[in-house]
């Protein structure tokens, strides 16, 4: 477990095994016993207490994890390394937190869970039971991995793609089948199914973190048709709005077997505010939730909850915001094509460049630090290749001012 490396681990995990029996009872006899029968061990399920159920051990080790994924902020510089907007939410947003914030004595000043999930469902057309809420999105994607995947029944992913499940896995100790993109950077569904045709969780992103790709909707299709029938297809849409393209969420709605994932933290930019959703059938939640009850769903800031509820109408705004974006992307990627760098072509907000061969992606990011810009990181399949964030116009300007000195042309 090589991401979890360094100073003061092994000691943390020492002692957290002490507590092993304790932790576990946390879990219900009856979800204990699910777990042993789907393959996990006495340890693996101490361990899945200790996901769900939190605190600062878990919160130290989470932290090393998460370090391998995004770099630490610089303030000051110019950040596009983090798939941030490079603006905060709308103002109606903005102005529907501040009212929430000064009834912040109140756990829920007016009803606003249900406020949510009726405003979600309007847009969406979709039933509103279908819909639930989550203080971000890695909660659900953690409790599908525990859920649906096993040692016995595994994990199917891209790769390249978003490695939170990869992290989650990892710690459960289970070992995901990654499988490359097409050549056209979708994800392969026929290879996916191939790599592991007794899967019990296929894991898809689209548009794919870090490519920008998206994957059609008859590819999900043809996934959720010939998967085995257990299996659970999850869908994470957290760059749709920016891409303006046909959602998998009514086709969620439709089934027993797909969850489709959504946040507030791109295209909305709530990423500090810590807002997620989920589309799925009410018994998929069920057994999301069994291991340590649906507390989390209760616990979001009402603030962000206020603000969520207040922007997912404005269509003509979201779509002015998509735009903005897409102008200031092409004009980059014109820019990268003129230099001769090489490049995924994308529908969100960044794009995969490749530096070329020889040169080392960490090295580039050092580079760029110097000059004032953060980029992103990089994804072993592609050793050659960065991944940058689309920011504003003055964002991308910088960018490109900075590129020019580091390749002194």
């Amino acid at each position: 477990m090589q991401h979890l490396a360094g100073g003061g681990v092994p000691d943390l995990w020492r002692g957290l095994e002490r507590k092993r029996s304790m932790t576990t009872d946390l879990i219900e006899r009856e979800s204990r016993e699910e777990l042993q029968e789907r393959g996990y061990s006495r340890r693996q399920i101490a361990r899945i207490a200790m996901l769900l159920g939190g605190g600062a051990a878990i919160s130290q080790i989470a932290s090393r994890a998460q370090a391998q994924q995004s770099a630490r902020a610089l303030v000051g510089a110019v950040r596009i390394g983090s798939n941030e907007c490079w603006t905060g939410p709308f103002p109606e947003g903005v102005a529907a937190a501040a009212a929430n914030a000064e009834v912040g004595n109140r756990y829920e000043p007016d009803n606003d869970h249900a406020k949510l999930v009726a405003a979600v469902a309007a847009v969406e057309d979709i039933p509103p039971e279908y819909v639930l809420a989550w203080p971000g999105s890695s909660d659900p994607l953690n409790r599908a991995v525990v859920t649906f995947s096993s040692p016995e029944r595994g994990l199917v992913t891209a790769n390249p793609t978003y490695e939170q499940s990869w992290v989650t896995a990892a710690w459960l100790g289970l070992k995901p089948t990654r499988v490359p993109l097409t050549a056209d950077y979708r994800h392969d569904v026929t290879a996916m199914l191939a790599a592991n045709p007794k899967a019990g969780l296929f894991y898809i992103c689209s548009p794919n973190n870090p490519t920008g790709t998206l994957t059609p909707i008859a590819d999900i299709e043809w996934l959720v048709a010939n998967k085995p029938a257990d299996a659970i297809v999850v869908v994470d849409e957290a760059y749709i709005h920016f891409a303006g393209a046909p959602s998998a969420a009514k086709l969620a709605c439709s089934r027993t077997d797909m969850i489709v994932m959504r946040t507030f933290s791109k295209l909305f930019g709530m990423a500090g505010m810590r807002l997620g959703l989920t589309f799925a059938h009410p018994e998929l939640y069920k057994r999301m939730m069994r291991y340590d009850g649906q507390q989390v769903t209760f616990m979001l800031p009402m603030t962000a909850v206020a603000c969520g509820t207040a922007s997912l109408g404005l269509a003509g705004k979201i779509v002015a915001r998509r735009a903005e974006m897409t102008a200031v992307r092409e004009e980059t990627l014109a820019y990268l094509k003129k230099r001769g760098l090489r490049y995924i072509p994308s529908t969100a907000n960044m794009f995969m460049v490749d530096w070329g061969a020889g040169t080392d992606p960490k090295s580039m990011q050092s580079a760029f630090v110097a000059e004032g810009v953060q980029i992103g990181r990089s994804w072993d399949i592609y050793p050659t290749m960065s991944r940058v964030t689309v920011g504003s116009a003055d964002d991308m300007a910088k960018f490109r001012m900075a590129l020019d000195k580091i390749l002194k042309v």
